[in-house]
């Protein structure tokens, strides 16, 4: 029998360098993350640069890389590591979801990780903002510079005098690696001031103050007594009270939410020009800035924010030269706030037929008649705005029918302040002057002011005037006149601005409108996705500063005279002679509504592939009709927009339009399939009830039956309608159960509360007894350890001691040696003259006693020794 063959697998390829031998990367192929962190630890500023030798984005970004490190390779260290061959440390220690991966290093602190677009650049400028984090502000010039930065900028006082490191700097330095490593677009810039005389212009008096600049609300310093000093709370509090007036977008070209969040919170101006981050002047970009700063500028009267007019040795009058001597007095008189908050209101139509309106200027006014003490409100309370509209509304029917051509005026009183009151004037205009009125004056600047006698009478000289213009009360209504300063804080439609660079994002603005062939990629749109419209800056205007505020104005007005742009496909070079007519955005009202003749369109898509399907059908009857009097046509939807009302959600859609009653289209039923009978009958049915000759009495009686079906229908509708308000209903009460549950959940998570409270004290004076036991046995510890060092003296004594004492019992029995040597010569002679006298033999007995003496001696010496080791 043959046994199957074993699973045979091909090992991988050794890898290769990704980089050339000349590149100034450092390419470590292999994987080597260990070495790579070898590297890291002898150089201040080190680039990681992560890759998978197949991704094509990664090959794209190779030369970027080594074109900004053969700008830095002198200052930073560029190293690649291959973090894709499954036997490298990179790949078994980093698990990256997508490549490339750039992770910059500023000695120790790190990795900050680079999310912006792959080019060499906006990399390089990253690179250089982590080298250097802090700009040094050395004069009241470059503070101005800092400051008039359309960029969120925090500005840190040190005094270098008393040490090169005075307190706090470090923590501060950190703070602004700290806001590059959260914020990779480093939209808030940090800056150093050491002279005190400059960090006497931001009210900045005490080294180790932090200063953060907002110019259209009051600026801020770090609260030290609130929030401790670190550098993460230095960095978190600079990026919750961050001012954005205008914001970088820069989509990384994936699948991506960025756009679509964005585009949610409001009506969006999105401006692209040509950016380049290393350049050291933007002229164009200057000029945006000032127009968002002067849209986002409501409070004019700010006492505790510092003029960066002062700063540049320019005075700023108080008023503007458009304020009257009269309308000082009047604000004297009334003690009314520097600059009231006011909302326009425009009321209906008091009757259907009637084509004129009620438009109204609601102020809220301080103090009328009393004058107490002065009160600095620095913006505009909602709440405020909010009361006033509930009470003008509770007396809209005083101003609903009044028909008048001046002015009438009214006060009311708040209902929550005696020294509160309303303002509300009124004149009645037609629709179509509120549409878009081009003479320089407004419907309200007439000297004529009356006040109705509803409200509390008052003499005409002491009308109020518009907060932000006071030579009209709407400006709104008059764009020539209008003033762009604060006008994001006196519109219902107030734009988020937003930029992008056109040499990256250039697609972007050609599906918005932008053209493919101009050779200046400079455009602006702005996109109201609640509306689902947008508009386009005409391209034949140059983006300057006068045509945004231009721009900006004319959206903002009440009727917009805006036109809608829609996007269509871009004109075929030559129209062949085709049976299915291809109708476009710019052709749909010429050959839909203008035609004369019956037609038949369908709207597809190119990814529909039902819709494809459906083409044989449509030329086939496209040959059956007579041209003359019937046309076939289609729609991509995707590339072309609608108007609202002929949008659709379901894809294919037929719609038939009548010759005589194009505004009564007809929908193919969706539950009839596609076929030519079905679309001929279709067809030849309401085509038919288009005729021109006069309706019989079977018409007349189809005519009852449709009126009947649409009878009908609208009965269905409403009982749907009272279903889903059931539904409501009910979801209410259960919404209603949920929220009661949930403050059951917080009072218990309070309750829990309370008691981890408790028992974190307790923690707390446990941890305080810890800590004195710990003292106390770290008391008797050096204790033991100093009567240990002195017993290891005593035993380093004893060993000296010791060492002596084997000498000298070395050297005795040597001496006892020399004398036994001496002895047996002496007991020779003994021997030998014993017996001659006994004088001698008494002598040698006498030396005999000694030397056992001296043997007990040594020996009682040599026992001691002994004893010491």
């Amino acid at each position: 029998s043959c046994s199957r063959a074993k699973d045979v697998t091909m090992p991988a390829k050794l890898p290769v360098s990704f980089f050339s031998a000349r590149s100034p990367v450092v390419d470590l192929f292999r994987g080597q993350l260990d070495y790579a962190e070898q590297l890291r630890q002898n150089s201040e500023i080190v680039l990681y640069f992560f890759y998978a030798p197949w991704c094509g984005q990664s090959i794209a970004a190779r030369e970027e890389i080594e074109h900004v490190a053969s700008r830095l390779s002198d200052q930073v260290l560029f190293v690649a590591i291959n973090c894709w061959w499954n036997q490298g440390k990179c790949r078994k220690q980093k698990h990256f979801f997508y490549f490339p991966v750039i992770h910059v290093y500023h000695q120790s602190f790190g990795p900050i990780e680079y999310k912006g677009p792959m080019s060499a650049v906006y990399i390089e400028k990253f690179v250089r903002r982590v080298m250097t984090p802090l700009l040094y502000i050395s004069s009241r010039s470059k503070l101005l510079d800092f400051l008039s930065n359309y960029e969120p900028g925090v500005v840190g006082y040190f005094e270098f005098n008393a040490s090169p490191q005075p307190p706090g700097y470090l923590t501060f330095f950190t703070s602004a690696l700290h806001s590059l490593k959260k914020d990779y677009l480093g939209t808030i810039r940090f800056g150093v001031i050491t002279d005190h005389r400059v960090a006497r212009e931001i009210s900045l008096e005490h080294s180790g103050s932090v200063y953060l600049h907002r110019h259209a609300n009051t600026s801020l310093i770090y609260p030290k007594d609130i929030m401790n000093y670190t550098a993460e709370n230095i960095c978190k509090w600079a990026l919750e009270n961050r001012e954005m007036l205008i914001r970088w977008l820069r989509p990384h070209g994936g699948k991506s939410l960025l756009l679509n969040n964005e585009l949610k919170k409001g009506p969006a101006l999105l401006i692209f020009i040509p950016y380049n981050p290393l350049a050291e002047i933007h002229p164009l970009l200057d000029e945006i800035t000032k127009v968002a700063l002067e849209y986002h500028k409501c409070n004019k009267s700010q006492a505790a924010e510092p003029d960066l007019q002062h700063l540049g040795d320019t005075d700023s009058p108080a008023f503007d030269s458009s304020v009257t001597d009269a309308h000082l007095e009047r604000s004297e008189l009334f003690s009314i706030t520097k600059y009231p908050c006011c909302n326009t209101v425009v009321l209906p139509q008091w009757h259907s037929i009637s084509r004129t309106h009620n438009v109204c200027e609601l102020c809220v006014n301080q103090t009328l008649g009393v004058k107490p003490n002065k009160v600095h409100v620095p913006h505009c309370n909602f709440l405020e705005i909010e009361a006033a509209l509930d009470s003008f509304y509770l007396q809209e029917h005083t101003f609903f029918q009044v028909i008048s051509n001046t002015i009438e005026c009214s006060n009311f009183l708040s209902f929550y302040s005696p020294f509160s009151y309303y303002t509300a004037c009124c004149r009645t205009v037609n629709r179509h002057f509120l549409s878009f009125i081009s003479s320089e004056k407004t419907i309200f600047q007439t000297p004529k002011v009356a006040f109705s006698s509803h409200g509390k009478k008052d003499n005409t000289q002491f009308s109020i005037p518009h907060i932000e213009d006071r030579n009209c009360f709407i400006p709104d209504l008059n764009i020539s006149s209008m003033n762009i300063t604060g006008l994001s804080c006196r519109t219902n439609k107030t734009l988020n601005l937003y930029l992008l660079d056109s040499n990256l994002f250039w697609i972007y603005a050609e599906r918005l409108g932008a053209s493919r062939s101009t050779p200046l990629k400079e455009f602006a749109a702005i996109v109201d996705m609640k509306e689902e419209v947008h508009y386009v800056l005409d391209q034949n205007q140059s983006l300057v500063g006068p045509t945004l505020e231009n721009f900006i104005k004319n959206f903002s007005v009440l009727y917009s005279p805006l036109k809608r742009h829609l996007v269509d496909d871009p004109p075929a070079p030559f129209q062949e002679q085709r049976v299915l007519t291809e109708v476009t955005t710019h052709t749909f009202h010429q050959t839909v509504f203008s035609s004369q003749k019956n037609v038949l369109l369908l709207y597809y898509a190119q990814w529909c592939g039902f819709c494809a399907s459906l083409n044989h059908i449509f030329i086939q009857l496209a040959r059956l009709l007579p041209p003359d009097n019937f046309t076939v046509a289609r729609i991509d939807v995707t590339r072309n927009d609608l108007p609202w009302e002929f949008m659709t959600d379901r894809l294919p859609t037929i719609l038939f339009f009548p010759h005589q009653r194009k505004e009564q289209s007809v929908k193919f039923p969706e539950d009839f399939s596609v076929n030519l009978p079905n679309l001929l009958k279709f067809i030849l049915h309401h085509s038919s009830l288009s005729a021109s000759e006069p309706c019989t009495k079977e018409c007349r009686h189809k005519e009852s039956v449709l009126q009947q079906g649409h009878i009908s229908h609208l009965e269905r509708e409403i009982q749907k309608l009272r279903s889903e308000i059931r539904a409501l209903h009910q979801a209410h009460d259960q919404l209603e159960a949920q929220l009661s549950e949930a403050r059951r959940d917080e009072q218990r998570l309070q309750q829990q509360k309370h008691t981890l409270e408790k028992q974190h004290k307790t923690l707390q004076l446990h941890s305080e007894q810890l800590q004195a036991t710990y003292d106390q046995k770290n008391q008797e510890l050096l204790e033991m350890a100093e009567k240990l060092q002195e017993l290891a003296d005593a035993s380093e004594n004893l060993l000296k001691e010791n060492a002596l004492l084997r000498i000298l019992v070395a050297s005795r029995e040597g001496k006892l040696q020399s004398r036994d040597d001496i002895k047996e010569p002496l007991q020779s002679e003994q021997t030998l003259s014993e017996d001659n006298d006994i004088s001698p033999s008494t002598a040698t007995a006498t030396l005999e006693e000694k030397r056992i003496d001296n043997i007990d001696t040594i020996e009682t010496e040599h026992s001691s020794g002994n004893r010491t080791e």
